[in-house]
């Protein structure tokens, strides 16, 4: 599945204000069957999401009508537990582009930068800022720029630093993968390998 080009986008977001979710509760380990990234964001957070019967259960953010957005909002410690890469495509199938929080595990992090999902790390402070606008109105909007590296609070126009390995930030700008880079240098690495 081709990643899309991420500069700049303006959304709506989507709250998840729960803490220590896990790669488990993304996308339970009974969905990992498939090896290709589609097909998982029907099954992102499939335990909350639906009740035992399979119907979708209302009280879950993403089956409410009001909430809607490419910007997902998590709670401190965000995708810890297995490493599964899947999470990371589950999120993304189901039309996330960002992921914001407190905190992400390591590998979580890593997982969504290789495959197009633009985690963004603020502080507790802000994060807790966001929480509150969208409590206030579920149709605030926020704006991620990755070049200038920036989440904005469209609301309050507060706007938050985030960092990002360069050369992943690279990727995303670029819509690559790792493989999409190193095709797209072709021509600099014949170019070295002549001139050894």
């Amino acid at each position: 599945m081709p990643i899309d080009k991420f500069v700049k986008i303006t959304s709506p977001a989507v709250p998840l204000p729960i803490e220590n979710v896990d790669t488990d509760q993304i996308i339970p380990a009974r969905f990992l069957k498939a090896v290709e990234r589609k097909g998982f964001g029907e099954n992102l957070f499939r335990d909350w999401r639906y009740l035992d019967n399979n119907e979708p259960n209302p009280e879950f953010v993403m089956n409410k009508a009001e909430f809607s957005g490419s910007i997902l909002v998590g709670g401190k410690n965000f995708g810890s537990g297995s490493s599964r890469e899947h999470a990371a495509w589950a999120i993304y199938d189901a039309g996330f582009k960002v992921v914001v929080s407190s905190f992400f595990a390591d590998i979580f992090k890593g997982n969504a930068l290789n495959n197009g999902l633009l985690p963004v790390q603020v502080t507790p402070e802000f994060l807790d800022e966001i929480f509150e606008t969208i409590d206030k109105n579920n149709k605030a909007e926020f704006t991620v720029d990755l070049e200038n590296q920036t989440f904005t609070n469209n609301t309050s126009g507060n706007s938050f630093e985030f960092e990002i390995n360069p050369y992943k930030k690279t990727c995303l700008l670029n819509g690559y993968d790792d493989i999409d880079y190193l095709v797209n240098m072709k021509d600099e690495i014949e170019a070295f390998e002549q001139n050894k």
